[in-house]
């Protein structure tokens, strides 16, 4: 069986909950739930991106979803800090470039908030659209990243 931690710690954009399990993410998003006062590694990463002070995650990936949704999460992470792609543009770089929508909605579905930047992915126009999080959040994460 393997250990999982869960931390709650607080960013500019509110509480965040942090799984970690094995030693790699599972699970970050954004939560109504309490800090809980622990830190580790990830937390550590974390703020250093909301500081400014880190542009690239070195943490250990293990995300839970079908291997369409992996893919996709995949070529997230390729997308460089301050830029931004459409859903059409994640399509063409998995292989599949009528998937626009199913990318949309793998999008919607990403565990790992932040550390997979699904918040760089816009609409075809190049406005910024849905994000879980809400779409303040998404512009704020965007405007963070342009500096």
């Amino acid at each position: 069986m393997t250990m999982s931690e869960t931390v709650v710690f607080r960013t500019p954009l509110g509480n965040m909950r942090l799984v970690m399990s094995g030693g790699a993410v599972t699970e970050l998003g954004f939560t109504d739930e309490p800090e809980n006062g622990a830190e580790n590694e990830g937390v550590r990463q974390v703020l250093e991106y909301f500081a400014g002070t880190r542009r690239e995650f070195s943490l250990p990936l293990r995300p839970r979803g079908t291997p369409f949704q992996l893919r996709v999460w995949r070529a997230l992470t390729e997308i460089p800090y301050g830029e931004t792609r459409t859903y059409g543009d994640i399509a063409r770089a998995i292989g599949a470039p009528g998937a626009a929508r199913a990318v949309g909605g793998a999008n919607n579905k990403n565990p790992i908030a932040i550390i997979v930047p699904c918040h760089r992915v816009v609409g075809a126009n190049g406005a910024p659209t849905g994000y879980a999080g809400g779409l303040d959040k998404k512009g704020f994460l965007l405007k963070l990243e342009k500096g």
